[in-house]
Order: C-alpha cells, then sequence, then structure tokens
C-alpha cells in the first residue's frame, strides 16, 4: 500500500516528552511519529531539544522500556534526529517563566514556522498559542492532521 503525503505537510514541534512518549510506546504519540515515517507530518527540532531529548531518555527509568523494545538510547536518539527537520532556534524574549527550559520548544517552533506545537506540559499549554502557533495535544494535533 503507498501512502500519498500531502503537497505542503503540517509542520510539527514535539516537546521532549510528547516525543519520547511517540517514539517509547504505542498511541497517540507514537502515531505522529509513524505520520512523520510516512511523510504526512513534517516534525521539527532544534539542538537544544535534541540535546535534551538524548538527556532524557538516558535516564534510568527509560531504560526497562528501551530493552523491552531492543532499542538503545542512540538507535532511539538517531532515529529521530534523521527523521526531524533540524532549525536554528528563532531569538525570543523569555517567556514560559515558571520553566524556562520550555523556551527551547517555543523558539524552535517560531524557526521552523511550524503549524503546531504539541504538549502535555502544562507550561506551555497554558500559553494555548505562540506567535500565532497554536500549542495543542498530541490528541488534538492528529485530530487536526486526519481532518486535513
Amino acid at each position: 500500500m503507498t501512502t500519498i503525503a500531502p503537497k505542503f505537510a503540517v509542520r510539527l514541534v514535539l516537546d521532549t516528552n510528547t516525543a519520547i512518549s511517540g517514539l517509547l510506546w504505542q498511541g497517540t504519540p507514537g502515531r505522529l511519529i509513524d505520520a512523520a515515517q510516512t511523510k504526512s507530518i513534517t516534525l521539527c527540532t532544534s539542538v537544544s531539544l535534541l540535546s535534551e531529548l538524548r538527556g532524557v531518555l538516558a535516564r534510568a527509568k527509560f531504560a526497562g522500556q528501551l530493552q523491552a523494545r531492543a532499542l538503545d538510547v542512540s538507535e532511539v536518539f538517531d532515529g529521530y534526529a534523521a527523521l526531524a527537520v533540524i532549525v536554528a532556534p528563532a531569538g525570543i524574549a523569555p517567556t514560559v517563566t515558571k520553566d524556562p527550559a520550555d523556551d527551547a520548544v517555543l523558539a524552535c517552533a517560531l524557526a521552523a514556522q511550524a503549524d503546531l506545537i504539541v504538549s502535555g506540559d502544562p507550561h506551555l499549554r497554558n500559553l494555548k498559542t505562540y506567535q500565532g502557533i497554536p500549542i495543542i495535544t498530541a490528541t488534538d494535533a492528529l485530530r487536526q492532521i486526519e481532518r486535513a
């Protein structure tokens, strides 16, 4: 079966927790990763988000899930890095005062001209939008993509 990608794929920036959920578990975030693999969507990231991803994947709490899937941190990380378009983050004013590290997601999305920021993080989700880019859950992102 051949999947036909839309002429202009929706550009998404996933926060690190959403990316990890998609990479290590089944479910909605995993369906977003699947959509990127079939070129139905474009994932965008930055060096700083990739660095955070590698660090979080290396935490002991993910070792069991990696082992159960016969994967190691490098395989998962390299696969995601190869799947995503890497952009240089835009310079932005501090925005997420309760968790300044979340500004990296916003800076990436702005530079990538993302259509959506996908996050379950309340610090990001409470913003609702950033510079016109909606900040939504993986479930809502999937609904929007399926309607497109």
